[in-house]
Parts: C-alpha cells; structure tokens; sequence
C-alpha cells in the first residue's frame, strides 16, 4: 500500500473519533423510536457500518 493510501486509515479514525464523541452522541440521544429501535442505537450502529465498509474499501483497492 502506498503512503498516500496509509494515511486515509488516519483520518477514518480521526472521523470516527469525533463522531463517537459526546457531542455528537448527545445529537441523537432521544426517545424516538424507529421501528421500534432506539434512534441512538442505529446512529451508533450505522456508524460502525459504515466505517466497516469504508476501511474494507480501503484495503482491497488499494492494496499491491
């Protein structure tokens, strides 16, 4: 993997620092419901997805 491709690994981290910080947290910690799951939880949940698939892309593409 290249040096300009190892340092998108940083700023994904960086990224889900501050989206898993308590700011960000405090946005979405309510009582609603969406089907029947706590909106937080599908923040939180979402999230983790997402940063799985962005980190998977990450090394298939980019790895030599």
């Amino acid at each position: 993997m290249k040096i300009k491709h190892q340092q998108k690994l940083p700023i994904l981290s960086v990224v889900l620092f501050l989206l898993f910080n308590a700011p960000f947290l405090l946005l979405f910690n309510d009582h609603e419901l969406n089907l029947g799951i706590p909106i937080f939880y599908i923040y939180i949940f979402l999230i983790w997805m997402i940063s799985i698939v962005v980190s998977y892309s990450i090394f298939k593409l980019f790895d030599e």
